[in-house]
């Protein structure tokens, strides 16, 4: 019977033409969402550890509401005098107890959050995400593009980079573990190493407008080898670093932002990952966050020494095509004299 229903979901999905839904609902329905990353195990244990202590104390509160209920019935004769035992003892065991518990659980999750946040090396995969209403755009270094699809090798650190174009999406895998908000205006980041090969579902978790239920995909996870095929069969000419070359040429930043340039400004190469002193006395690293404000704020951090007359190009530039002026400036690895500091 059960497997007559996942045929007939199955059927139904592919009416509706998607191929990799239909294989996932073909697996049938699952109590729990497959371990598929390095993460996803330890996320659970501690899962089932809340699970298992709010059943026992769960469980004991319900038998001693019971038990008590029954023993003390108006229609039963029992002492309902004063206490005349010491309590002090159990005072102390029901503080002292739920204590070591609460601390045992607050050392557990503030290990796990910390490895969660602790994004990978610069070895890792990184891939671009842009949540808008009511899809999903990736980006991967390459220049390749996906919407609502994302194709990841397995056993490699991947490093998404997550914006968003108009309100506030959450970027979540649940047999990955991992779950993300995606604000517009600032990136924020989310890792995973998958452990298993197949399609695994994407969703917005977060309610994000009408069609919010319809904002879902699939990550495909694939064999390294494999991978690289994929993305040499998709990969355009020059990538995303060209296409951020070419916009650069195109909005005039060269007209600043090179050696002997009319205009006064700073110089880029060897910036991405530096530290930028400012104006204000601050000093800042030159990631992905600030070369975005740098082009859409760039009244927020002004570098020393520089007049802050740079224009912003906010409604000039798309999202995307941020990204791709972010990965054309870390490639200026040349040596640059009189570079910002």
């Amino acid at each position: 019977m059960n497997g007559k229903r996942h045929s007939t979901i199955a059927a139904t999905a592919l009416l509706l033409g998607n191929d990799a839904w239909a294989a996932a609902a073909d697996r049938g329905i699952q109590f729990f969402p497959e371990q598929a990353s390095s993460v996803a195990r330890q996320v659970d244990y501690l899962f089932f550890f809340l699970v298992f202590i709010c059943t026992i104390v769960g469980v004991g509160i319900a038998l001693a509401l019971i038990y008590f209920s029954i023993r003390y019935h108006h229609t039963r004769a029992a002492d309902r005098g004063p206490i005349r035992i010491n309590t002090l003892k159990i005072e102390i065991a029901w503080s002292v107890i739920p204590l070591a518990i609460f601390m045992v659980i607050f050392v557990w999750a503030g290990w796990l959050y910390f490895h969660l946040q602790q994004m990978p090396t610069t070895t890792a995969l990184q891939i671009y995400g842009i949540g808008q209403q009511w899809m999903w755009t990736f980006q991967h270094p390459g220049g390749v593009r996906e919407i609502n699809d994302l194709h990841v090798p397995i056993g490699r650190d991947v490093k998404m980079i997550l914006t968003s174009e108009d309100v506030i999406h959450s970027f979540y895998i649940p047999d990955f573990r991992v779950k993300q908000d995606v604000l517009p205006d600032r990136y924020t980041y989310v890792w995973f190493k998958a452990t298993k090969l197949g399609a695994f579902h994407l969703f917005c978790a977060e309610y994000c407008g009408t069609y919010h239920s319809g904002m879902r995909g699939m990550v495909y996870v694939m064999q390294p080898d494999e991978y690289q095929r994929w993305l040499a069969g998709r990969e355009p000419a020059g990538g995303l670093a060209e296409k951020g070359r070419r916009l650069f040429s195109q909005l005039g930043c060269a007209s600043c932002h090179v050696a002997g340039a009319g205009v006064r400004a700073p110089l880029l190469q060897n910036l991405y990952g530096r530290q930028v002193r400012l104006d204000d006395g601050r000093t800042i690293t030159a990631d992905d966050p600030y070369i975005r404000d740098s082009i859409l704020l760039p009244q927020k951090d002004v570098v020393a020494g520089y007049p802050p007359v740079m224009p912003t190009f906010r409604g000039i530039v798309k999202e995307d095509e941020t990204l791709a002026l972010i990965e054309y400036i870390k490639t200026l690895r040349e040596a640059a004299e009189g570079a910002p500091r």
